[in-house]
């Protein structure tokens, strides 16, 4: 009776999310020549939440976007994900393009909603600046060639956004040589201009660097709210916090006065 009686209370205590994540998956997809231990973090709070998670590792440098969703394809498939599941996404940097075209070409019937971490949806002007390097091109093969700011010949690999999408940006750098590059406020590596785009439900810029975004406590809260309400939460209405570079201020990445817009 007693063991009854605790149970009971225990999930009187649960919060309603956990509830509601029960059963429903979470597909992360990390940046270019980056691996899914740098989703890890990411995919553990998920996890707690109630999410099954899938972690993929992928050969992001290796093939074009269009042909990387493929691989993506097969991996996602071996999860035998049930139809009355929703598939929900988060994509880090190129992670979220490759879950445009993702989606764009296989239209899951069961599509949850979408989160983008540092997403150079309209490119970037540091591939800009590196696109015809020899280095560059050979680090980042044949995806790097695609985050360049100019967007139009990819456009119907990418496709219109007709699902529940959230952008997190980040405005503080640890890359001041990159920050140069980029006009307007960055994360070091993307504009948060470039991050937007037409269709999006929600976006929210955060002081976070983009390399470490997908384990920034803050970045991973925000992910998970939008997941289970469809919205960021935005504690602060005001105009947007000054760009940040970390190198030179002495303002702590975890500063909670700089975390939200």
């Amino acid at each position: 009776m007693k063991t009854v009686l605790f149970l009971i209370i225990a999930l009187m205590f649960l919060p309603q999310s956990a509830f509601a994540a029960q059963g429903d998956y979470v597909v992360l997809l990390h940046g270019i020549a980056r691996t899914k231990g740098s989703m890890e973090s990411m995919g553990k709070a998920l996890s707690q939440r109630g999410y099954v998670v899938i972690n993929i590792d992928y050969e992001s440098r290796e093939k074009k976007i269009e042909k990387l969703i493929v691989d993506i394809r097969k991996k996602i498939v071996k999860n035998k994900i049930p139809e009355a599941k929703k598939i929900n996404f988060i994509g880090h940097s190129m992670g979220g393009l490759v879950i445009r075209a993702y989606i764009n070409k296989y239209k899951p019937k069961n599509i949850g909603r979408v989160v983008m971490i540092g997403t150079p949806n309209k490119g970037s002007e540091v591939a800009d600046f590196l696109v015809d390097n020899y280095f560059y091109k050979s680090f980042y093969g044949p995806a790097g060639q695609e985050l360049v700011t100019d967007q139009s010949d990819f456009k119907k690999i990418f496709g219109d956004v007709n699902y529940e999408l959230g952008v997190i940006a980040g405005n503080c750098t640890i890359d001041p040589v990159s920050s140069l590059i980029i006009p307007g406020d960055d994360d070091g590596k993307v504009a948060i201009v470039k991050t937007k785009i037409k269709g999006m439900k929600d976006h929210v810029i955060l002081c976070a660097t983009h390399s470490f975004m997908p384990s920034n406590k803050h970045v991973k809260r925000q992910a998970e709210y939008f997941l289970e309400h469809g919205k960021f939460q935005h504690k602060v209405k005001s105009a947007e916090k000054p760009h940040v570079n970390l190198l030179s201020k002495a303002v702590p990445e975890t500063d909670p006065a700089l975390f939200n817009q």
